[in-house]
């Protein structure tokens, strides 16, 4: 697609280094049947949830081992070819692609629950482990690992993304349940970061450096997790209100009372339409919030009357419960649909998928502007958020053979976030930088403070080898 010049600057920087034959002979040499370089294997593993189109890259290596991956980072140093880690390719930012070249190692298959600590409420596990595989092998003990980004994501890809989602308002982030990590540096080597033990003092933080560092520092092999009890009693409810202010004003309060609501989800009319559609449910197709209480019998009764009553006085009506299970999981699977059903509302379509996140003081502010915005472009989207911390999501459906569809949604994308980082917010909650956020991060942070990421990222990956050309140029 030829885009207009305004949003050129936008767009993947794509410069592949050469791919010395020594290099790819060495790789099939040692890893014969786990390494491919048929074009369809390829390109699978060169493309994401972006809107992006970049040539894939020249081989994937499946690796089955921490040891795989050191040999295979190893050869890449030797030869100073790009590694680009892939979990199961559901990033929105461009984190995968293959803009320098290089290979892809495939960590699916480092899909193992090494040990379960139910006693220190830990466990450790592969990258190629999803969340919804934790969860099942903890449940049995009682447990369960909180953070929810909507996809099945792995492990690996949640913590290389600093990922969060649905239970954030309550849980955290991957930044505050990532203990420990075993990496393989940009030289091949495997260090081990962090313990099991609740806190530290000893040294630099290297977990937290790691977490959220979107591959470009290291390729992580092993994760240590908090785990949480599992709640006694849990209840969900949707409430419908008349306008976003109304739900937005809602959130706010609640989040400013100290009520420990588990999961506060905005959806608006327009999605509430896209995922009845696509899911076969029958909500009223009215702005919603889709909340979740978690604790004793009657601290979620009395979390859920609160609400209720804050609800009311803003025009909430038509407070229905799920308490069951099966209700509960009905909701937020289509929840976490609501991606896949907006894709399904115009065929043929993406989504130029943007989040900001901002002081839950602020969100009014931010979001009804941004609502407006988005409203006058005549551009159709979903628009849903985690809004009981302050974060949402646009995305924009756009027809990728559009040039001026793909300009508008870029330039609606440049407001929204220039609101938040003006309302002290942050250019992306969870979906992080990529390739996407790029210019944005320098807004936020500073040129200072990119500076100093840039002399980090020198210092640890000297050749710029660890899937280069993400978060900065």
């Amino acid at each position: 697609m030829n885009a207009p010049a305004d949003i050129q600057h936008l767009l993947p920087q794509v410069d592949q280094r050469p791919i010395p034959e020594a290099f790819l002979a060495a790789l099939q040499q040692r890893f014969g049947a786990q390494c491919s370089t048929a074009l369809a294997v390829r390109e699978q593993h060169g493309r994401d949830e972006s809107v992006f189109s970049v040539p894939p890259p020249a081989a994937v290596v499946f690796a089955g081992s921490t040891q795989d991956v050191a040999d295979a980072v190893a050869l890449c140093a030797q030869h100073r070819v790009p590694v680009i880690p892939f979990g199961v390719g559901s990033s929105l930012e461009g984190h995968l692609l293959a803009v320098q070249g290089g290979i892809s190692i495939d960590l699916g298959r480092m899909n193992r629950v090494l040990s379960i600590n139910a006693e220190d409420l830990t466990v450790t596990v592969q990258p190629g482990v999803t969340r919804k595989a934790v969860n099942e092998a903890v449940k049995g003990e009682g447990l369960f690992f909180p953070i929810d980004p909507g996809a099945d994501a792995s492990i690996g890809g949640m913590t290389a993304t600093r990922a969060s989602g649905t239970n954030a308002v309550r849980y955290g982030t991957m930044r505050e349940n990532v203990l420990a990590l075993e990496v393989v540096t940009a030289r091949g080597e495997v260090i081990r970061t962090g313990t099991r033990a609740k806190k530290s003092s000893a040294g630099y933080d290297l977990t937290r450096l790691m977490v959220g560092s979107e591959g470009t520092l290291g390729v992580i092999t092993e994760i240590s997790l908090k785990l949480y009890p599992l709640p006694e009693a849990i209840s969900a409810a949707v409430c419908s209100f008349p306008s976003i202010a109304a739900a937005v004003h809602t959130v706010i309060q609640v989040i400013q009372l100290g009520v420990p609501i588990a999961r506060c989800e905005l959806i608006d009319a327009g999605t509430v339409r896209m995922v009845n559609a696509h899911s076969k449910l029958g909500l009223r197709e009215e702005h919603m919030l889709l909340m979740e209480f978690h604790g004793s019998p009657a601290s979620v009764k009395e979390q859920a009357e609160t609400v209720q009553e804050i609800a009311a006085d803003h025009g909430g009506n038509a407070f229905e419960w799920a308490t069951t299970p099966e209700e509960r999981t009905r909701l937020w699977t289509a929840r976490h649909n609501a991606y896949f059903a907006a894709i399904q509302s115009k065929p043929g379509c993406r989504a130029v998928s943007t989040d900001t996140c901002v002081p839950i003081s602020r969100l009014a502010d931010c979001l009804l502007d941004s609502v407006a915005e988005a409203d006058a472009s005549g551009l159709p989207y979903f628009l849903v958020g985690h809004v009981g911390d302050g974060n949402f999501h646009f995305g924009y459906l756009i027809d990728p053979d559009n040039a001026e569809e793909r300009r508008v949604a870029e330039d609606l994308n440049v407001k929204l976030v220039t609101r938040a980082l003006a309302l002290e917010g942050t250019c992306t909650g969870e979906h992080g930088v990529g390739l996407h956020k790029m210019g944005f991060l320098l807004d936020e942070a500073g040129a200072g403070a990119v500076d100093m990421m840039r002399t980090l990222k020198r210092a640890l990956d000297p050749d710029n080898i660890l899937n280069p050309g993400k978060i900065f140029s």
